[in-house]
């Protein structure tokens, strides 16, 4: 990532991380989406409680740090204030799936037009490695010593049966390819989920079976089913747009042009309204 976006704060992730990878392709979209008509002013990041938050003190544009699975719901609300912003989440597997998964789904389910970046790692590593609901059947973790019982649940199928408009899969060791993926989700109309296959690498360190078992995805699915089969692999790993619509996003159904951060009333407006209440309750 280029020095102007990065800030002064000590960087914590251990050393290979590949939060790495995300930042930096992070900061590679950034230039590019300046180049498409999106400048750094116009973008917006939420961010949750985990590794993947400190994106939030790593980075400089602007921003809001949000409560634990309470980015999206953030996200939502800054973009209803003001439908003009381009507004990426940043948000972790468990943050989003575990605490916020209700909020994963009615953003997709309303297409909210929003980008969510997942840092999947498949743990929660910022507490020391636990089994996160990505978590293979099997895992071994501080709370699953014996190996975690569960099947996972697979972020894409939810995306998808949820109503995602835009659904993509990245991978940290493919920055280009990530960075466009970013373009592409902020470019979009709706509800953009890009889930970011993101090795632990002291919890969960999935580098070499990444490296050997992703494939690029040349064409987003055809079809709904079709891009169902491509989320449900497990063999291969496909990286890439998987899958595109076009649909109306919740905000332009919502308000349509207004754009209410710029056409609220004024403050003295706004007290006449109140005072014009008041007096119609006295009435009553």
């Amino acid at each position: 990532m280029s020095r102007q976006y990065t800030t002064d704060a000590t960087i914590t992730w251990c050393p290979g991380c590949g939060n790495f990878g995300i930042k930096t392709a992070y900061g590679q979209a950034v230039d590019k989406l300046a180049g498409r008509g999106v400048p750094t002013e116009r973008l917006v990041m939420t961010a949750g409680i985990g590794q993947h938050a400190k994106m939030f003190d790593y980075v400089t544009t602007s921003g809001f740090y949000s409560l634990h699975g309470r980015a999206l719901a953030t996200a939502q609300g800054i973009k209803i204030g003001n439908p003009e912003l381009k507004v990426v989440s940043f948000v972790g597997d468990g943050d989003s799936l575990g605490e916020g998964i209700a909020h994963f789904v009615f953003a997709a389910k309303r297409n909210s037009d929003i980008t969510v970046i997942c840092h999947n790692n498949g743990v929660y590593a910022l507490t020391t490695g636990q089994r996160a609901p990505t978590s293979p059947r099997g895992f071994k973790g501080p709370s699953t010593p014996h190996g975690n019982v569960e099947e996972p649940l697979n972020p894409l199928v939810v995306a998808l049966e949820s109503g995602a408009t835009f659904v993509a899969r990245g991978y940290s060791g493919k920055l280009e390819q990530l960075a466009d993926l970013i373009v592409e989700g902020v470019l979009h109309e709706g509800f953009a989920y890009i889930d970011v296959l993101q090795p632990c690498v002291t919890f969960n360190n999935l580098f070499d079976h990444y490296n050997e078992n992703t494939y690029d995805l040349e064409e987003p699915a055809d079809s709904f089913g079709a891009a169902l089969e491509v989320a449900r692999e497990t063999e291969k790993l496909a990286t890439g747009i998987i899958y595109r619509r076009k649909a109306p996003s919740h905000e332009a159904a919502l308000l349509g042009q207004r754009v209410p951060a710029r056409d609220r009333p004024t403050k003295a407006a706004r007290r006449e309204q109140v005072a014009g209440l008041l007096k119609s309750m006295e009435i009553a």
